[in-house]
């Protein structure tokens, strides 16, 4: 299953996300993993989550986060959800590549029983149909 947070800045997409991961580890039956672009969740989420800046990583473009997302998965098998904050800033801004990657994203989380969170930002008005299902 995959969910978009998706409002333009300051619109408290952060705030969903954070609420949204711990959520998920008090319900959860595995690990949870968030990616981010800079180091700015340290102090809001609680230690129990696998903070990773894929700043860090030279992650920049939908291919390589792909690979980051299965190699992951291929290390540890019980991840049972996923949180990516800020999409565009660590793929880039072409909305095409993003949609691309939010579907292939859904059928990656279907098939390995996982949930997948991204934030968007990007007026929630302007998001394409492929994007619009997953809010």
């Amino acid at each position: 299953m995959i969910h978009v947070i998706m409002g333009l800045k300051g619109s408290g997409k952060t705030k969903k996300l954070i609420d949204a991961i711990h959520a998920a580890v008090a319900e959860a039956h595995g690990d949870v993993v968030c990616i981010e672009y800079g180091r700015k969740l340290t102090y809001d989420v609680t230690y129990k989550v696998r903070l990773v800046d894929s700043k860090e990583y030279g992650i920049s473009s939908p291919e390589m986060l792909k690979g980051f997302l299965s190699g992951l998965h291929a290390g540890n098998f019980d991840i049972t959800n996923v949180f990516i904050d800020n999409l565009y800033k660590t793929i880039g801004n072409d909305k095409a590549a993003g949609e691309e990657f939010v579907a292939w994203c859904a059928k990656f989380a279907a098939d390995n029983n996982m949930e997948i969170t991204i934030t968007i930002s990007e007026d929630p008005a302007e998001a394409s149909e492929a994007i619009k299902q997953y809010l």
